[in-house]
């Protein structure tokens, strides 16, 4: 028995050795295996990264919203006599970053209420429903009284799986305006 894999009365075993030996010196494909591990990972880090901007253009968007809609309340242009509710804020709000979200606004959250002191506006704390939904109320107050909005939108996340996801695989986007109304 010479040659490796070699039978006794045959080429048969140089043959594949031969073989084994032209396929591990062939270079043909290679550039296609590379690409096929490490195309993957680099396509997932692209999209996440556009996703990222995405959602930094949203929050973005959901703070100038929040700050346009309460510059309303602050001047008078909306007054406790308009009988603002929750439903008609929540579209106020929605209607500003409707070029980013749906028409409908899915998973947007409003929060408007009135605080004798700004203090006690800095300690109010977000409070949940027993279904973990936020708590939202709206209460506007008169001329001279201090307010604050709180806006909420979970806001979806496909690639980026390793940002603090909610259990529904969407991230909480916020934006608040504490303010003093004018005397109007």
């Amino acid at each position: 028995m010479g040659v490796l894999g070699e039978t006794s009365g045959g080429n048969h075993g140089r043959c594949r050795l031969g073989l084994l030996r032209r396929f591990a010196r062939n270079r043909d494909g290679v550039t296609a295996i590379e690409f096929a591990f490490l195309g993957l990972p680099f396509f997932l880090l692209i999209f996440a990264i556009l996703e990222s901007c995405i959602a930094f253009a949203a929050q973005e968007l959901l703070s100038n919203a929040t700050d346009d809609v309460a510059r309303r309340f602050r001047t008078g242009q909306i007054k406790v006599e308009d009988n603002i509710d929750e439903q008609k804020l929540r579209q106020m709000i929605c209607d500003r970053i409707s070029i980013l979200v749906s028409n409908s606004c899915p998973g947007l959250a409003v929060d408007l209420q009135q605080f004798d002191t700004f203090e006690d506006a800095a300690r109010a704390a977000t409070s949940f429903n027993e279904d973990g939904s936020i708590k939202t109320k709206v209460d506007p107050g008169p001329a001279l009284t201090k307010n604050m909005l709180r806006v909420y939108y979970h806001w979806p996340i496909v690639t980026n799986r390793l940002a603090q996801t909610l259990p529904d695989g969407t991230m909480l986007l916020f934006a608040s305006m504490t303010w003093q109304n004018e005397p109007f």
